[in-house]
Order: C-alpha cells, then structure tokens, then sequence
C-alpha cells in the first residue's frame, strides 16, 4: 500500500506502517512505564495492587496484564477531583470532565505532552476518514468540558485543516455555515447529522449538493443502516470514531474510509482487551465482550484496565495491517444508555421520581426507533393515594421538563395507574430496548 497519495501527501505514519509484531513490541515498552507510573504516582492505584498481590515488576509480557485490577468508574468518582493524576498540579495543562449529573463529575487531566499526542491521534483519524491538509472540518461536537469539541478542535489543527469552531446548536445557522464557507468534513454526532438534514430541507436546500465529502461521526452508538442514510442525503463517506473521557476522548480508534469496516484502535498508545463483564476473564481475540482500555503514553492521567462497559469484539488490522480492529459498539454491559449524544442511567431518572409526592418508584425506561431517531418514554408508576387526583398531562409534562433540564435527554413521559409497572423478582427490568436490531 503506498505512502502517500497523489499529491505526495503522507498518508501514514510509522505507527501505521508498523507490522504486528513491531507493534506488539512497543506496547510491551510502553506497558512497563505506564505501570511503573501509574504504580509510583497513584496511590489509589498502588493500594489496588497490593491488595491485589501484584507489582509493576511482575509485568514481562502482555498476557501478564490479567494479573493487574481493573479501574472502574467509582475509583474515579471516589478520588474526586485530582486523586488519579499522576503528575503534580503545576504540570497539568487542561481539565476535563463529565457531566456529573448525579454526584461528583469524572475529572481527567492533560499534561502538555498529553495534549500534543492527543493532537496526533486525531490528526491522524481525521486523515483515515479522508482529510487532508487545506480541507475545511465544521467541528459540531459540544465545547468546553466535554472532550468531543476540543478534541476534534486541536487534532483538524494538527492535520493543517481550517477549523470552523461552531460547537451544537443553532441548527439553521450550522445550516447557512455549511452553505457559506462550503467546508469538506463534517465533525458531529450521528443524531445531529439528521436535524441538520432537516435543516437543509426546511431551508429548500439539497444536501447531496452541499460542499461536505466526509462526515466522522462519534459521541454515540449508530447502526450501519444510519449510515447508509447519511451517505444517501448528503453524498458523504461516512466513518465512526471511538473515545472516551477517561481513556484520553475522541481519537482512541477511528475507521478507515478505504474499508468502513470497524474501527481500527491506535494500539501504540493504547493496550485493548476483551472480558466476559460477568467474569473478568479475558476472552480470546474475535469473541465478544466487554472492551477494557489501558493508556500507554499518558503522564497526567494514566488508566490501567479500565472497563468501558461498551461490548464488542477485536478483529486483525485491515487498511492498517498491524492496529487490531473492534467492531462497532453494539450496547454496554451496564444500564447506561446514550440517547443522542447523552450518557443516561436509569438511576437519574429514579431520583427525579423519588423526588416527587405522587411516585411509587417504579418506572421503566422504554427506547424505541419509529423513524431514524432513537426516543425515550419514561414510564412511571403512581401512588395509590395520588392516582386518582392527579392531572396526568400536566404532571408528565412536568416530570418530562425535569428531565430535559436536569439530565440533558428529552422524553416522553407516561404515568401508569398503582400496579401498571410490571414487577420482578430479581433485579428489576429498568431498561426495555424496542428498537429494531440490525440485521
């Protein structure tokens, strides 16, 4: 495959080039510091491992990464804010976080050098989507403490592209935009890709004839058939990228527009596995389960087996040979849910309910798709004594607004007579998922 294109521009880099076994030989490198780092640096960590029996110094290979505990949410919550950063306070360069909802927010950190690979790594998504130096990117992830604007933000720099920096929102403007500066590349979620092809006909406006060739879309679950859609409307390759917060954000893996066929992991800064989420065991290559990430070259904010949650399965490298693959994130191994964009958990909504006078506290999150958009009803059950007096409109109305305001999704609430929740005699069924499974 060659190197550069007709233009003689770099297609890849070394990373890219690398056989499988020169990549397995620089995770190892990596994996030892990172250990080492993680393991000096980190108190939580380190009390993990001696609890665990296991030391940096018992690392010889990547098999021997079984041996290590996981990191999980709540050691993230519970060392609020700065507790897993690995670098003193004066050498971090930027803060992000989640949304913290319910409780404390996750707090990561970038040093300098952090922020430069990170650069790097979505430079170098960018141009597996088809970027290229001089292409304009309409960056349409949110800014500030979300990691999507600000990532996609530095890495479309990094390639040598022009940013135009319009965050979410203010769709017919996005519009106009679009229309005005006639940008190549398209940086969004999935479900907004589709209000701005609403917003394209509301104006009168055919999208396939808009300045857009390659949309990278991410933030979200999204199913092939929506791609196809987006390709159809808009006459745009169409590719996924995959990150989260704590990992490093957008920029962990990204297809290849040369084969659309599931992410490819750049598996020189980060060390993939697969577990069964019931277990821990991990699972050999091609089956599927649950995806843990560790980082191999961050400083401020190392991760060592962290578990995502999201379920999928590695495959061999395609377009890169040596970069193992994952399938596209097919759902999560807890209750979240991401509506649009939004991490949602059942338990958010039940302390909305719990907040009230007229609530039992059942209630069931029902996810359908009856067009191209996922939705979510919320189905609450009512006191016994409430019932009756209520006004069901206005109180569903009102439970809906909390719910916009508070968590971030919009929904539609249903108020259900005392009994109308079905009932379970194990762990109760919060989530019922109706969308149509892709085939």
């Amino acid at each position: 495959m060659a190197n550069l294109n007709t233009s003689g521009i770099e297609l890849y880099d070394a990373a890219e080039r690398a056989s499988r076994d020169e990549i397995v030989a620089l995770q190892t490198s990596r994996m030892a510091w990172s250990l080492r780092h993680s393991y000096d640096n980190v108190p939580h960590y380190r009390a993990k491992c001696v609890a665990k029996g296991v030391h940096p110094d018992d690392f010889r290979q990547l098999s021997d990464m079984s041996k290590f505990p996981f990191t999980v949410k709540t050691d993230l919550r519970d060392t609020y804010p700065f507790g897993m950063f690995a670098v003193p306070r004066e050498q971090i360069s930027r803060i992000h976080a989640s949304s913290g909802t319910t409780g404390k927010p996750v707090v990561v950190g970038y040093t300098k050098p952090d922020l430069e690979m990170w650069a790097d790594l979505m430079a170098r998504s960018i141009r597996a989507a088809g970027g290229r130096p001089g292409m304009m990117v309409h960056v349409a992830y949110g800014y500030g403490l979300f990691t999507g604007g600000l990532g996609a933000h530095g890495g479309a720099e990094r390639l040598g592209c022009a940013v135009v920096p319009v965050s979410g929102g203010m769709t017919e403007r996005q519009v106009q935009l679009i229309t005005d500066f006639k940008p190549e590349i398209i940086m969004v979620t999935p479900s907004y890709m589709l209000a701005l092809l609403d917003g394209f006909q509301a104006a009168g406006i055919d999208a396939r004839r808009c300045s857009l060739r390659y949309g990278i879309f991410g933030a979200e679950p999204w199913t092939n058939a929506l791609r196809g859609e987006i390709e159809g409307a808009f006459g745009l390759d169409a590719t996924d990228i995959y990150g989260l917060s704590e990992v490093l954000g957008p920029g962990v893996a990204q297809e290849c527009v040369e084969t659309k066929d599931g992410l490819h992991i750049w598996e020189d800064h980060f060390y993939p596995e697969i577990i069964d989420p019931e277990t821990g065991e991990v699972l050999p290559e091609g089956e599927k389960g649950e995806l843990v990430f560790t980082s191999l070259s961050k400083q401020a904010f190392p991760i060592i087996r962290y578990r995502t949650r999201d379920l999928t399965r590695l495959l061999p490298g395609t377009a890169r040979p040596g970069m193992r693959r994952m399938e596209k994130i097919t759902g999560r191994s807890d209750d979240m849910i991401i509506l649009r964009g939004v991490n949602l958990f059942p338990t958010q909504v039940e302390e909305l309910l719990l907040a009230t006078e007229w609530s039992a506290g059942h209630f069931q999150l029902e996810l359908t798709r009856p067009g191209r958009m996922d939705e979510l009803t919320v189905h609450a059950e009512a006191r016994p004594w409430e019932f009756s007096s209520l006004n069901l409109d206005d109180t569903a109305k009102h439970l809906a607004h909390r719910i916009k305001a508070t968590i971030g999704v919009t929904a539609r609430v249903v108020i259900h007579p005392p009994g109308g929740i079905e009932r379970s005699l194990g762990k109760a069924r919060r989530v019922v998922d109706r969308r149509p499974k892709e085939g």
